[in-house]
């Protein structure tokens, strides 16, 4: 019969399976070499310096911006023209904004009782001008309908 106390290969598989796992040094790799397009800072054009716009400026140009538009040029074209970005123009207007609407607001706040009469009253215009439009869209509608003999 065989002898259960023999050891031998199993012991020799244990041991090449811990020569296996046993870890590694990782490799060097060598240090990345400078991309040859790279140039010093110096040789390169100076970047365009930030150029501070007066109050005064700023208005004038959102001024000129909506005269071209109201005169048929497109906005981007009309911001274009008079030297400024995009972003500088929605930045501008939305700072000028605020300023207008505190301007409206100095002004005496009514009394609780007076808004509550100015709303009432301007939703009874409101609910007359909706019931005037639904009139006039209902005829033009009509007579859309005879010019197609639909109805």
């Amino acid at each position: 019969m065989a002898d259960e106390s023999n050891s031998g290969p199993v012991a020799a598989t244990v041991a090449t399976d811990a020569e296996v796992k046993a870890p590694t040094a990782k490799k060097r790799r060598s240090p990345r070499t400078q991309k040859a397009a790279s140039e010093p800072a110096q040789s390169k054009a100076p970047a365009a310096k930030r150029r501070g716009y007066t109050e005064q400026e700023k208005s004038e140009k959102l001024k000129l911006i909506e005269t071209q538009v109201t005169d048929g040029s497109t906005l981007k074209d009309a911001i274009k023209s008079a030297g400024i970005s995009e972003q500088t123009y929605y930045h501008w207007k939305g700072a000028a904004k605020p300023v207008e609407q505190k301007d409206t607001k100095s002004t005496k706040p009514l009394p609780a009782s007076d808004e509550l009469a100015d709303l009432v009253q301007l939703e009874e215009e409101n609910q007359r001008l909706r019931k005037l439009l639904a009139e006039k869209l209902r005829a033009e509608n009509a007579e859309l309908r005879k010019r197609l003999s639909l109805g």
